[in-house]
Order: structure tokens, then C-alpha cells, then sequence
């Protein structure tokens, strides 16, 4: 076997030294296809050394949150359900009033939607942050402006 074919696999310390953050602008993209760019970032499927046990995946730094996009009739039909726990506790939020009260909200639901419901998945869900506007208070982890 030739050595230059070798599959690369990461160990957990390879992983937290090459961690870098990635600023994302959400104006005017789709939610569906936007979430599911973000989350193969977040789980480091871009990356050519993904390890799937490993949380290899970068930091994302959402902006303009608030101006994200859905197709048809979402708008007016999406629904956003939460139960309470108690009996008739089910809260129904249309996506116009949850747009108007916590757009960020969205956007993190649709990436936790798609993210794996596991501790490592919990663990890389850590590293989104979804900020409404055009500023964020992350220059500390210099992220990289990246066209997704």
C-alpha cells in the first residue's frame, strides 16, 4: 500500500490546535440550505482530515440572523411547537412572530435539528454562536469571513 493513500485520522489534541472560527453573513440565504451548510462546519465535514468520533469541526459566527429567508409558504404556515410538560402546556409560535421576537432562535433550531443528538453532537453545538445585525462581539477568536 502506497503511504500517500493513508486514510488521516485525528486525535483529540490534533483537533483542538487546528480549531479556527468562521464568520457567516445570513442575508437573503435560505434557511434549510444555510442551516445545513453550517452544520457540516460545525461537525468539520469540510475539513479533508474529519474524524466522526472526534469534535474536529470549527467555531461559526452567524450574523444577520434576523435576515434569513424561507421559501413558499413557509412564512405564513411554519409553526414552532414546545411543550410545557403539563396537561394542554403545548405552545404553538407561527415563524412571522417568531421572526419578530428572537430570529436568532430559528436559525439555532434548524442547525440543532440537523446536528446528531449525542453528547459529542451537544459538545460541538457549543461553538455556534447566531448574533441578529451586522456586529458580533467575537473579534477575540479572529474569524474568517467565508461566502457559504
Amino acid at each position: 500500500m502506497n503511504p500517500k493513500n493513508k486514510t488521516l485520522q485525528l486525535t483529540k489534541d490534533q483537533a483542538g490546535r487546528s480549531k479556527k472560527w468562521i464568520l457567516l453573513d445570513a442575508k437573503g440565504k435560505t434557511l434549510g440550505r444555510f442551516a445545513s451548510e453550517v452544520t457540516k462546519i460545525l461537525r468539520g465535514k469540510h475539513r479533508p482530515d474529519y474524524t466522526p468520533h472526534i469534535d474536529c469541526g470549527d467555531g461559526v459566527v452567524i450574523i444577520n440572523a434576523d435576515l434569513v429567508t424561507v421559501t413558499g409558504m413557509k412564512e405564513a404556515r411554519k409553526i414552532y411547537r414546545e411543550y410545557t410538560g403539563y396537561i394542554g402546556g403545548l405552545r404553538e409560535t407561527p415563524y412571522r412572530v417568531m421572526m419578530a421576537r428572537k430570529p436568532s432562535y430559528i436559525l439555532n433550531r434548524a442547525i440543532r435539528g440537523m446536528m446528531p443528538k449525542t453528547r459529542l453532537g451537544q459538545q460541538q453545538l457549543r461553538h455556534l454562536r447566531v448574533y441578529t445585525g451586522n456586529t458580533h462581539p467575537m473579534q477575540a477568536q479572529q474569524p474568517v469571513h467565508v461566502n457559504a
